[in-house]
C-alpha cells in the first residue's frame, strides 16, 4: 500500500510538473509496480485486454470513416448558413456537437469541426475565439450522455467491472449525463457571448500586421550579393529572423537551401522579428522591395497552413531547430503564437508547448501528409473550401446508426462497435491502413494503463485506507458531503493531471466511500465518470480544449471565465441527483 501510494504520488508529480507526456507516466507506473512485486503482470496490464480499451480503439476507427465520408464541412456549412448573431451561432452548433458527441469520440469530432468552424467565422467577418471553446466544452457534455460517449465512461466502466460488478450498460450515465449535457448547453449559449473574449487567429494577426512578421528586399542587380549563394551572402543562421522564399520572376524557392545563388531582381521574403529588417536593409547588394503583404505566401507554388501542437506530440519541448523542421516537414515556419500572442523570439530556438499555433509556409499537399498523427492536433489549410459527402456516406452513416442501436437495445457494447469496425474495413469504406492510423496510441496506452492503475490502487488496500479518511472527515455530513469530496477531489485531479489518470485514481475509492457511507457505489462511479470528464477550466485539462487553444488565439485564463459556471452547474446536478437516483 505504501509503495503503490508513492507511485501515485510520482505520478501525479510528474505530470503536473510536465516532465514526461501522459503515455510514459502511466505505462511505466504500472511496471515499476510490478518490478516492485505489489502486483502480477496479469493484475498490471489487464487494461490491454479490457473490453473498455478495445471499445475505445473501435470508436476512432468509426470516427474516422465518419470525418473522412460524412461531408460533415459542408453540412456545418449549412447549418451555420447566415446566422448574424453570436448566441444564433452558439445554439446552431451547439444542440448537434451534443447530440453527435455522444455516440463519437469527441476528439477527433472537434479536429474536425474546430478548422470548419474557424473558417466559416473567418468567412463571414466573426470572431472563432467566440465559438470554438464552446465548440470543445459541448463535446465534452455531449460525451457524458453515453457510455461510448468519452473514453474516460469507458475506463470508469471497466474499472468497476474488475471490482466485480458489472459494467456500464449504454445508458447508465443518461440519469445524470442528460441533465448535465442540456443544463450546460443552456449555460453556454447564455453566458458564452459575455464571457469569452474576442481574439484574432494566427493568420488574422500576421496578415493585419504583416510588418511584424515578414517583409522583402531585394538583391540589387550587380551589387555585392549577385551570384553569391545564400551561405556566402551570411543570410543563414540570423539573428531573429531567417530567409524563408526566394521569389525569382515567376518561380518560388521554398524553403531555401544555403547553395542556392542569388540573382539580380531576386525578392527575398524574411520572417522574424521586424525590428531586424533595418540591419538587412543596411547591408550592401539588398534595396527595400516596393510592398509587403500576408497573401505573398499565397502562391501558386505555397499556401499558409495553421498547425496546433498537440499535447502528446513530438515536437513538445522541443525547439524547431533541434528537430530539424524545415527538412522534416518540407515546411517554414512563418510564426509561432501562443496565448493568443506572437511569441517574440528566433523562430528556430522557440520551445514548443502545446496548444502553440504555428503558422506555416508549405506545398498544397502538406495538410494531406500531417493531418493524421500525433505531430499535429489541428491542421487547418487558410484556402480550405467545403468538402461535400462522398458516394459511400450513406453506408457509413447507416453502420454507425446500427451501431448505436445495437449497443442501446442490449447488444453488449463492445460487440457492436467491432461489427462496426469490421464492416466499414470488410466493404474497403476504410482502408486498413486508414482505420489502423485513426488509433491514437497514446489514448489508448493511458487507457489501459489506467484501468491496470485502478485495479492496483484497490487491490492494494489503498483505496480503503483513503475512503476510511474521507468517511471520517466528510461522513458524518451524509451522502451529500461524502460525495462531494470525492467529487471535489476528481476535479482536481482533472484539471492537474489527466481526466483518464483522475478517474483511475479516484474511482476504486469512490466505490470504497459510497459502501461505507451506504450509498449505491454505481451511482459514485458514474458521478467520478461524469466529474472526470467535465475539464472546463484550463487548456491542458482535456484534449479538445488544446485543441482549440492555438486555433482559437486563445489565452491560458480564457478558459475559466466559462469554465467556472459550467463546472458549478455540474457539481450542482451530481449532488442532487445521484442520491436521488441512485440513493
Amino acid at each position: 500500500m505504501v509503495v503503490t501510494l508513492v507511485v501515485m504520488a510520482a505520478v501525479v508529480v510528474v505530470l503536473v510538473r510536465e516532465w514526461l507526456p501522459p503515455a510514459p507516466t502511466m505505462l511505466a507506473s504500472v511496471v515499476v509496480l510490478v518490478l516492485g512485486q505489489v502486483a502480477t503482470p496479469e493484475q498490471a496490464f489487464a487494461g490491454f485486454s479490457s473490453s473498455a480499451t478495445l471499445t475505445i480503439a473501435g470508436l476512432f476507427v468509426v470516427a474516422r470513416a465518419l470525418q473522412v465520408h460524412g461531408g460533415l464541412d459542408a453540412a456545418l456549412a449549412r447549418l451555420l448558413g447566415d446566422a448574424r448573431s453570436d448566441r444564433g451561432v452558439l445554439v446552431r452548433l451547439t444542440v448537434p456537437v451534443l447530440a453527435a458527441s455522444s455516440v463519437i469520440a469527441n476528439t477527433p469530432l472537434v479536429a474536425t469541426l474546430g478548422p470548419m468552424v474557424r473558417t466559416w467565422s473567418e468567412r463571414h467577418g466573426k470572431s472563432a475565439s467566440k465559438f470554438l471553446v464552446p465548440v470543445s466544452f459541448a463535446a465534452i457534455l455531449g460525451g457524458v450522455i453515453t457510455t461510448i460517449g468519452t473514453s474516460t465512461t469507458l475506463v470508469v466502466s471497466g474499472l468497476v467491472a474488475q471490482s466485480g460488478q458489472a459494467g456500464f450498460s449504454f445508458f447508465e450515465v443518461l440519469p445524470l449525463g442528460l441533465p448535465v449535457a442540456l443544463a450546460g448547453g443552456v449555460v453556454m449559449v447564455v453566458l458564452a457571448p459575455r464571457l469569452l473574449p474576442d481574439r484574432s487567429s494566427s493568420y488574422e494577426q500576421v496578415a493585419s500586421h504583416e510588418r511584424d512578421y515578414t517583409f522583402r528586399l531585394q538583391v540589387a542587380g550587380g551589387g555585392s550579393l549577385d551570384g553569391s549563394t545564400v551561405a556566402d551572402a551570411e543570410l543563414r543562421n540570423l539573428t531573429n529572423v531567417y530567409l524563408a522564399a526566394i521569389q525569382r520572376g515567376a518561380r518560388e524557392v521554398s524553403p531555401v537551401p544555403p547553395t542556392e545563388r542569388l540573382v539580380g531582381g531576386d525578392v527575398l521574403t524574411f520572417v522574424g522579428r521586424v525590428d531586424r529588417v533595418v540591419d538587412l536593409a543596411a547591408r550592401d547588394g539588398l534595396v527595400h522591395a516596393d510592398e509587403t503583404q500576408a497573401g505573398f505566401l499565397e502562391g501558386d507554388g505555397h499556401v499558409l497552413v495553421e498547425a496546433v501542437v498537440g499535447g502528446n506530440s513530438p515536437l513538445v519541448g522541443r525547439t524547431p531547430k533541434q528537430v530539424a523542421f524545415r527538412g522534416r516537414y518540407g515546411a517554414a515556419i512563418v510564426a509561432v503564437h501562443r496565448q493568443g500572442e506572437r511569441v517574440d523570439a528566433k523562430l528556430g530556438e522557440v520551445r514548443l508547448e502545446p496548444g502553440d499555433a504555428l503558422l506555416l509556409m508549405t506545398d498544397h499537399d502538406f495538410a494531406d501528409r500531417w493531418r493524421v498523427g500525433r505531430d499535429f492536433a489541428v491542421v487547418l489549410p487558410h484556402d480550405v473550401g467545403a468538402v461535400g459527402p462522398s458516394r459511400r456516406r450513406p453506408l457509413v452513416v447507416g453502420v454507425a446508426v446500427a451501431m448505436v442501436v445495437a449497443a442501446a437495445v442490449g447488444v453488449p457494447i463492445l460487440t457492436a462497435v467491432l461489427a462496426a469496425c469490421l464492416l466499414l474495413v470488410g466493404s474497403r469504406t476504410l482502408r486498413f491502413w486508414d482505420a489502423r492510423s485513426a488509433l491514437d496510441v497514446d489514448v489508448l496506452l493511458i487507457v489501459a494503463s489506467a484501468i491496470g492503475l485502478g485495479g492496483i490502487v484497490t487491490s492494494s488496500g489503498l483505496s480503503g485506507e483513503i475512503a476510511g479518511v474521507i468517511d471520517g472527515v466528510a461522513g458524518s455530513g451524509g451522502v451529500v458531503a461524502a460525495l462531494a469530496a470525492v467529487l471535489l477531489g476528481t476535479l482536481v485531479l482533472t484539471e492537474v493531471v489527466t481526466n483518464v489518470a483522475a478517474a483511475a485514481l479516484m474511482v476504486p475509492i469512490a466505490l470504497d466511500v459510497a459502501v461505507r457511507v451506504g450509498s449505491e457505489p454505481r451511482g459514485f462511479a458514474v458521478a467520478v465518470a461524469v466529474m472526470a470528464s467535465s475539464s472546463f477550466l484550463t487548456p491542458i485539462g482535456y484534449q479538445t480544449n488544446t485543441m482549440v487553444y492555438g486555433l482559437g488565439g486563445y489565452r491560458f485564463g480564457d478558459y475559466w471565465r466559462l469554465g467556472l459556471p459550467l463546472t458549478l452547474t455540474v457539481l450542482a446536478l451530481a449532488l442532487v441527483l445521484v442520491p436521488t437516483v441512485w440513493g
